[in-house]
């Protein structure tokens, strides 16, 4: 009898254990959300405006009662755009603070880096702040990617550019990493299916600010238009340093250089720099009515204009909330994916295109438009295109 009593306690205590991890950072009063930003480093501008961003649909979703009864408390870690940093940011997030779920981490290393972290807790991966591939690639339980890939973003909008402008000579200048690759290899497609290939391939390092030595190997090679994949100051560093020495080709960067920080910090040198994008840029005199109320009051709690890594940090809280209701009183991560597996978030205000989930389909959309840098502002310049 003492045996099987012994037998049954134990089962009953492995029961626990597993459910204990299963809901990790859902309380009867509070589900904490983590994320890993960059507060300190080389886009700083990004992690701090999608932070704003989440805390502003957390606050009103706390004000409006939470998530069946639950309050939503967000934790927020920095790891300075290096990806070691990442890790440990990751495991003090789930190892100590215990969080239900992570989302808009942002970096493609980062992620790729702190995700075995996370999935070994039975942690969500929820719309990482990057486009790469890896985020919903290979198919796994605990990935969910958002937006169009570098890779597409790349190979739907330059046959597009190249065509319209009658362009032959591409080249590419992109950073030496995961993120970099999947911008180059998109541009490397498009022009494979064009019977062609870049005439200069070029690269930089993480946090490189002298670009002249590249902009002279793709002056020297003729290009008429440059895959970017870039994010600030490279971009601004490349394009001021072209038309310095009088190089203006056609420039094309992705999501990741689709900010309104590349008009402002690199002057009217930045106009005709064109990206692939889906959400807009929120400028507060601009677009419809609800959009203007949305930015009026992001400015008026943290005193700055709102951005397009605010619009991110906003629709990821907002998607992620949807889903956690949808999962109902009982939320683990069983029940979460269940919800978000049957999940359609239809488009916003923010021009964000309708997104999609099924145990099968881990990104929302794979669409994409362009936008071009016209007198200092962002222009939206198409249609979604199609892959």
């Amino acid at each position: 009898m003492k045996l099987k009593s012994a037998a049954a306690l134990a089962v009953l205590a492995l029961v626990a254990t597993l459910a204990a991890a299963q809901s990790q950072g859902v309380s009867k009063n509070e589900i904490l959300i983590g994320t890993i930003q960059d507060l300190s480093g080389p886009i700083s501008a990004y992690g701090k405006q999608a932070r704003y961003g989440m805390q502003l649909r957390v606050d009103e979703i706390n004000e409006q009662g939470g998530v069946n009864g639950r309050k939503l408390k967000l934790l927020v870690e920095d790891s300075a755009y290096d990806p070691k940093k990442a890790v440990l940011a990751a495991q003090k997030l789930v190892n100590q603070d215990k969080i239900f779920i992570m989302v808009g981490h942002i970096g493609t290393a980062h992620n790729n880096a702190a995700m075995p972290v996370q999935f070994e807790k039975n942690v969500v991966n929820l719309f990482p702040l990057t486009a790469a591939r890896e985020m919903y690639e290979p198919l796994h339980k605990l990935k969910y990617a958002l937006l169009a890939t570098y890779y597409d973003q790349t190979r739907m909008v330059l046959p597009k550019l190249m065509k319209e402008k009658n362009l032959k000579k591409a080249c590419t200048l992109y950073q030496d990493d995961e993120f970099g690759l999947e911008v180059m290899r998109g541009g490397e497609a498009a022009l494979k299916a064009m019977n062609t290939d870049y005439v200069e391939r070029t690269t930089y390092k993480r946090g490189a600010t002298d670009f002249s030595s590249q902009v002279a190997r793709m002056k020297a090679a003729g290009c008429e238009i440059v895959v970017m994949g870039t994010i600030i100051r490279e971009t601004i560093g490349t394009i001021a340093e072209a038309r310095k020495t009088g190089f203006n080709p056609v420039f094309l960067g992705t999501t990741a250089s689709y900010t309104d920080l590349i008009p402002k910090l690199g002057g009217p040198a930045m106009n005709g720099f064109y990206s692939a994008m889906s959400y807009q840029v929120p400028y507060v005199d601009e677009g419809s009515q609800p959009l203007r109320f949305w930015a009026s009051k992001y400015k008026t709690k943290f005193n700055e204009d709102a951005t397009v890594f605010s619009v991110y940090g906003y629709v990821m809280i907002d998607a992620f909330a949807k889903a956690a209701a949808k999962a109902g009183p009982n939320l683990t991560t069983d029940t979460f994916v269940k919800a978000m597996d049957t999940m359609t978030i239809p488009g916003d205000v923010f021009g964000g295109p309708d997104a999609s989930f099924s145990a099968t389909k881990r990104l929302g959309s794979d669409l994409s438009r362009l936008s071009q840098i016209q007198d200092g502002r962002w222009k939206v310049i198409s249609d979604y295109i199609k892959p």
